[in-house]
């Protein structure tokens, strides 16, 4: 009898699969590099047979938390040549249920269920009860998204900030912009501030080609030109952390998400984020008093839909077949 969810977020590098019960607790999880895949249902695929011919027939449903727009019928990631239809997939598994969301959001709704241990604060501040709370980052792209508080519920306000065109604050930023647009044109957020976007900017104040994990590392045992890059990129994001926080009015904290978020949480507390994060004038003690955390959970993006799931999970019934 189907009783599981599969729930997967699936960004552009790799993915993290896991079943849910009505409880909405991920378990078995399994994670895969989209390398190795030549799409969605392969994946998938290969990902249900790990879990033998038992758990498939107990799957009923599916959420997949995409990197990219998930409010259509059809279903693209925004960084990986990767798309599906919805009704498609739902048939191609004979799934009950089926849903689609932004990462992004399964990642908004998962924070209320965070942690301190899956938290690294960045500075100090006091969130105010029921205000809006923004969840922001790089990892293959920059994602984000705004969760809101409507009475009992929450609701989750999705968009592709990673797209909005980048600017310069100073000379020294209007400088590496200038390299970045004879390279690549208009230049946007996430060419910047994403995985793709540390190792270019290292590349262009070093003429080194790295990439972003041996950046980190190399920052993290104190090379100097390692760190400086992380300096230059932690500024930026912290600048456009702090335009989306005043955009959103996150006066109930700002959530950093995303790999190279996490992997770079050991660097924030010598880097110039906050300072850059907070210096918007006039709105300066404004951007101060909001806190700001680093998520570091493993697999943040699953605890979202999970709680998605489980509600699925609710409505499955005994015997059902898509055809």
């Amino acid at each position: 009898m189907p009783h599981l969810i599969l729930i997967a977020d699936i960004g552009g590098t790799s993915s993290r699969l896991a079943v849910v019960g009505t409880d909405g607790v991920p378990r078995d999880i399994q994670i895969h590099r989209n390398d190795d895949f030549a799409g969605f249902k392969q994946m998938i695929e290969a990902d249900l047979a790990r879990r033998g011919d038992g758990a498939r027939r107990a799957v009923g449903g599916a959420v997949l938390a995409v990197a990219g727009p998930a409010d259509g019928e059809v279903i693209k990631l925004t960084n990986r040549d990767w798309s599906f239809t919805k009704r498609d997939m739902r048939r191609h598994f004979g799934w009950q249920k089926f849903a689609a969301v932004n990462d992004f959001e399964a990642l908004a709704l998962g924070v209320p269920a965070l942690g301190p241990e899956d938290l690294v604060a960045v500075g100090s501040g006091i969130a105010e009860p029921d205000a809006p709370i923004l969840v922001c980052g790089p990892g293959t792209g920059f994602g984000t998204a705004m969760l809101v508080k409507q009475g009992r519920n929450r609701h989750v306000l999705t968009g592709e900030g990673g797209r909005v065109r980048l600017g310069a604050a100073d000379a020294e930023e209007a400088l590496l912009l200038g390299h970045m647009v004879r390279e690549l044109g208009p230049v946007v957020v996430e060419h910047a501030v994403s995985g793709s976007g540390l190792a270019r900017i290292h590349r262009i104040l070093t003429g080194a080609t790295q990439s972003p994990e041996d950046v980190i590392t190399a920052a993290k045992r104190g090379d100097d030109a390692a760190r400086e890059t992380c300096n230059v990129f932690l500024r930026l994001f912290g600048r456009i952390a702090g335009d989306l926080a005043l955009i959103t009015n996150a006066r109930g904290g700002v959530y950093l998400a995303g790999g190279v978020s996490a992997a770079l949480a050991p660097l924030f507390a010598g880097s110039p984020f906050r300072d850059a994060f907070a210096e918007h004038p006039p709105f300066e003690a404004r951007l101060i008093d909001t806190p700001v955390h680093i998520i570091v959970h493993a697999t943040p993006g699953l605890i979202g839909c999970g709680q998605f799931g489980a509600r699925l999970a609710r409505t499955l019934k005994p015997g059902l077949h898509v055809v």
